[in-house]
């Protein structure tokens, strides 16, 4: 499983592959493409994927697809 994260961290919006930061000032909308789009190579590969992503106000939305669903 590969889990992509979009956070708002230090002011500015970054998307994260398990854990390790990947690319970082951002707008919120820049992120969520690069995370949607990493999401679904990583799903083309048959890998499962977790997709989290922080709202303006701190909630938190997760999306789980892939190959190994529960």
């Amino acid at each position: 499983m590969v889990q992509y994260a979009v956070t708002l961290k230090d002011g500015d919006w970054t998307v994260f592959c398990d854990g390790a930061p990947m690319a970082g000032d951002l707008t919120r909308s820049a992120a969520i493409e690069l995370a949607k789009a990493l999401a679904f190579e990583a799903e083309e590969r048959g890998e499962t994927v977790e997709l989290l992503i922080q709202g303006y106000y701190g909630d938190l939305s997760r999306k789980l697809t892939g190959a190994e669903q529960d």
